[in-house]
């Protein structure tokens, strides 16, 4: 079978060494800022080449054992420049030699076919080893607790996940163990992405990430924490209401999210209903702007680790109540049933119904409109709920400075909505 592009003349094979060039530039363009690194721009661009050219020799002369000589011969090379020349300031290098045998692996899966893949393992190791500050203040800021909460995530999700049965269960079919579970790691994952990010980052970029951050680990607890921190100090309620807006806001990208995990093609009527919301929402953001200049007093929302163990079955434990009653009042009561479920459920939880509706789509219990409708309905309910809060919390000053962004996101919601 042949593995690489090789004629005649071989010019064939240029694309291929190009793009191991440009991953070895990238990564060693990072690995040149750091000042005990006995390997820059140039050896890294080499290596990768160099591992391109030894597949490529490997696959015509076939033998395969080139390829292994020369992941022996870099490591070699570069363990031997740390040896003899010792650097200034106690770095042992471990991450330069890792680096540069990455670049000769990826340039070697460049000549096997796999370019793409080299390419976006290539910028996932750059933007590692370039935030390697943030990366390090953030594990100081874990506590055990977190940690803990992780690993338990981490031994359901992995562990337990794959020998939950995969069929359907009780009233109507509607609870699949294996599926349940899913959409439990699948909301946990986007909020431990924000927290973890959240953080990491923390105030430092302003108001409109910090919302951003928030809104995915917790659009409600971001809600609840800028309005007492804009009642409590009355210089600050337009920057409170900015966070408000830009985490309710991003609830809208968290069912963008979800639609496209769980119903991927299968629900073009979704995407138009939530951009309207989106995009409205966003236009209102960037006018309102100059209010988010002002960075200081900003405040990390105190949020749960949602990897937590009881974090994570209370949600599956609440999805599977959703999706039976929704499911029941369906079949008592039709569509109007579904919407009544949604109009109460979404008060405080938008995920859980969004997905229950999702689930019932998959079972054919509901159409494109009657499932759009439904999380269109939880979305509007939990703005409201959301807008509640501001008001009984922060006072109506910062009700006032909200209702115009939570407005905007409403109505591109309704026009997406009516359009469909």
């Amino acid at each position: 079978m042949e593995i690489g592009i090789l004629q005649s003349n071989g010019i064939e094979a240029l694309p291929q060494f190009l793009t191991s060039l440009a991953i070895g530039l990238l990564i060693g363009l990072e690995r040149e800022r750091n000042p005990s690194a006995k390997a820059g721009l140039r050896t890294f661009a080499l290596v990768s080449v160099f591992g391109t050219l030894t597949a490529l020799l490997a696959a015509k002369l076939g033998t395969p054992w080139l390829v292994v000589a020369g992941l022996l011969a870099i490591g070699a090379m570069i363990v031997a420049a740390y040896f003899n020349t010792p650097n200034t300031v106690n770095d042992p290098g471990t991450t330069t030699v890792i680096a540069l045998l990455l670049s000769y692996g990826l340039g070697v899966m460049v000549w096997f076919g796999l370019g793409k893949l080299a390419v976006m393992l290539a910028i996932g190791v750059t933007a590692l080893l370039y935030f390697k500050p943030e990366l390090r203040g953030f594990t100081k800021k874990l506590t055990r607790h977190d940690l803990l909460a992780v690993l338990q995530f981490s031994i359901l999700t992995f562990i337990v996940l794959p020998i939950l049965p995969d069929q359907s269960y009780g009233p109507y079919g509607a609870v699949n163990p294996h599926q349940a579970w899913l959409m439990v790691v699948l909301i946990s994952g986007i909020s431990l992405t924000g927290y973890a990010a959240l953080h990491a980052i923390g105030t430092r970029y302003g108001a409109p990430l910090l919302g951003f951050l928030g809104g995915l680990a917790s659009s409600t607890a971001t809600t609840m924490v800028y309005s007492r921190h804009g009642k409590d100090n009355p210089r600050m309620l337009n920057l409170a209401a900015s966070v408000i807006v830009t985490a309710g806001l991003v609830v809208i990208v968290r069912l963008m999210l979800v639609g496209m995990a769980v119903a991927y093609g299968n629900l073009p009527s979704l995407f138009p209903m939530l951009s309207g919301g989106l995009l409205l929402g966003l236009l209102y953001v960037l006018y309102d702007r100059r209010k988010m200049l002002d960075t200081k007093d900003l405040k990390i929302p105190e949020t749960s680790n949602p990897a937590e163990l009881h974090m994570a079955l209370g949600f599956g434990l609440i999805y599977v109540l959703v999706l039976l009653i929704s499911a029941w009042m369906k079949d008592v009561a039709g569509s109007q049933g579904i919407y009544a479920v949604a109009l109460v459920s979404g008060l405080t939880d938008v995920d859980a119904i969004t997905l229950s509706s999702l689930r019932l789509f998959t079972l054919k219990q509901l159409d494109e409109q009657q499932t759009v409708t439904t999380i269109a309905i939880a979305f509007l309910s939990n703005l409201s709920f959301k807008f509640g809060l501001v008001y009984f919390i922060g006072g109506r000053e910062l009700a006032k400075r909200v209702a115009g962004g939570f407005a905007a996101i409403s109505l591109g919601v309704m026009i997406g909505w009516f359009a469909i």
